[in-house]
């Protein structure tokens, strides 16, 4: 098994190790997700999205600090990876779930995600939307449209459906590089070629009397900051 599979499921059985009544998510859902926040025309801070990966509640419930520790990490470095792909390609890799009977991608999962992350800033959405060129506005409707497949409120026939179906994973990468040339547009300018590429730096560490990243609702030094 290679580093980045090892570090997927490490990332997965974290996830998995929360509450499940909470219905946290799982890794796909949260590559769609993160991809959603590092899309977004607006810069969206960890303490607005963090404790939504956790689940409905935004309660993490961690058992202990060590488990806390991990658990953020390891959703914080998948963050950083993604953020890394998009610095450097504007493009990503979605990471789709596959169904163990049939074999067959579930892409639902991931737009999900990012539809999520979406509606953590619908005015700067919208506002894209309204001022978007004819292709990134069909690549926002795309995958709006899929959403709506997936909760089913889609207008479209059974037929079409099962077309788009096939077509949404080999689609969904494209609708995201062409939302991003417009959604951040400042991540296409060209790079001098003698300059090293420069890593993705993560955002700034909580205070001590701010609130703790991890979403319990305390101060981060009467939680994830304690020893």
């Amino acid at each position: 098994m290679n580093p980045e599979d090892e570090r997927l499921e490490r990332l997965e059985r974290l996830l998995q190790a929360l509450p499940v009544e909470n219905e946290p998510m799982t890794v796909s859902e949260l590559d769609g997700f993160v991809t959603g926040v590092l899309a977004c025309p607006e810069m969206i801070p960890l303490s607005a999205w963090l404790s939504r990966v956790w689940g409905v509640t935004g309660d993490a419930e961690f058992s202990d600090l060590k488990a806390a520790e991990k658990t953020i990490g390891a959703v914080m470095a998948h963050y950083n990876d993604v953020a890394a792909q998009i610095t450097a390609t504007l493009r990503v890799e979605p990471i789709y779930e596959v169904d163990v009977n049939s074999d067959e991608t579930l892409w639902e999962p991931w737009v999900d995600g990012f539809t999520r992350a979406m509606a953590l800033r619908p005015d700067a959405w919208n506002a894209l939307l309204d001022r978007a060129d004819d292709e990134t506005r069909s690549a926002m409707i795309f995958i709006m449209a899929l959403q709506d497949i997936y909760t089913g409120d889609s207008k479209f026939t059974e037929e079409e459906v099962d077309q788009i179906d096939l077509e949404a994973p080999d689609l969904i990468p494209n609708c995201v590089a062409t939302i991003l040339h417009q959604s951040r547009p400042e991540l296409s300018r060209p790079v001098p070629a003698n300059l090293p590429d420069q890593p993705f730096k993560a955002g700034p560490k909580p205070g001590r009397n701010d609130a703790c990243p991890c979403g319990s609702g305390r101060k981060y030094k009467q939680c994830c900051a304690r020893n």
